[in-house]
Formats: C-alpha cells, structure tokens, sequence
C-alpha cells in the first residue's frame, strides 16, 4: 500500500506555464513555437536557474542572445506566469489522499515562479511537502533527486506514488524504486491511482 503521493506541479497540479507561455512569446515573435520552447527549457537547466544557482536574468539575457528574442524580460515572464493556471480538480483530489492518511507533496523543476505563484493563490498548504528545484538545488534531471525526495518526505521509495507528465522523469523515478503514474489527464489519472489500490 501506497503511502505517500508526490506530485509535479506545472502539467498536474497547474497547467503547463512555461512551455505554453514560452509557446505563446515564439508565436508573438514569429518563431517556430516547439523550437523556441527546446531552446528555452535547455536554457532554464544550462544557467542554473532552475536549480538556484543563477538569478532570473540570467536566464532571460542568455535567452536574448540565444534566439534574438529583445524584449522586457518583467513583461516576458507575465505570459508564463499567468498560464500556470491551477486546477481545482486535482487539488480537490490531492485533498482527498491527504483526508486518506497518505502524505502528499510536490516536486517540481521550479524557480521562485513557484512561491509567487503560491503568494498570488495559495496552494503550499495543500500539501505536507513542496520540493522545488529551486531550492533543493537539484532537478529531476539528475535521478538521486527522487531518493532525496522519499529521504525528505521520510517514506521508503518503494512506497512513493510519483506523478508525472514527463515520461523521461517517470522512467528516472521508476528506476529510483518509486512506483509511478505518467500524468495525461484527469480522467485517466483517476483510473490510473485506482488501479494502484488508492481509493478516491
């Protein structure tokens, strides 16, 4: 029996800020959106950014030079921020394991987006944990992160629901010992934690 569920944010918990809103900036820009999103998301993890050792802008001036993209970077980050929208489903559903007993946090490649999406509308205290690339200093792109995560949430791996919309992220947790659920939609997950002998 499961004990803990940890879930990604943006893609599950929130929609999937950054790829859309750096999706919309390319269209804006007359850039081919898929392209200008890679480009983006190798920057985020190169810099550091997305594991605190760079500051934002950082980010957005190598960003600049990288794709030519000039712009305020105050105002390129609205249009990621303001698409993390969160979804009241899952956090109905997060609430749900929680009133089961299971502890339930998140681990996410963030940055400080993450806190001033949570100052804006208030989502931490869902949660028992919130672990953010950000701060940990570490991302799902380095696979001891999960074993860190269970160390942190103070439950064995095996015993750790990890969910996902990531499929490389599912297959570094899966190998970590977690059992785990790739994230497409609601419905489906659902189905999905049933299957794995969580009621909800």
């Amino acid at each position: 029996m499961m004990k803990a569920v940890l879930f990604d944010f943006g893609g599950v918990i929130a929609a999937e800020g950054f790829r859309e809103g750096m999706m919309s900036i390319a269209k804006k820009k007359n850039l081919d959106e898929q392209a200008f999103f890679r480009t983006a998301e190798e920057i985020i993890y190169k810099t550091g950014y997305v594991t605190g050792k760079a500051k934002e802008k950082v980010f957005w001036e190598t960003l600049s030079k990288e794709t030519g993209v000039k712009d305020d970077y105050r105002r390129l980050r609205i249009e990621i921020l303001r698409r993390f929208v969160l979804r009241p489903e899952m956090l109905s559903l997060v609430k749900k394991l929680r009133d089961q007993g299971l502890v339930v946090a998140i681990l996410s490649d963030q940055t400080n987006w993450l806190d001033e999406i949570n100052s804006k509308k208030p989502f931490y205290n869902r949660f028992d944990y919130v672990i953010n690339s950000y701060v940990l200093g570490k991302s799902k792109r380095d696979a001891s992160v999960f074993r860190d995560a269970a160390k942190i949430i103070g439950i064995k791996p095996h015993l750790i629901l990890f969910v996902d919309d990531n499929s490389h992220n599912i297959k570094l947790a899966s190998e970590a010992g977690l059992r785990t659920i790739h994230f497409t939609n609601i419905e489906n997950f659902k189905s999905q934690i049933e299957a794995v002998g969580i009621k909800i």
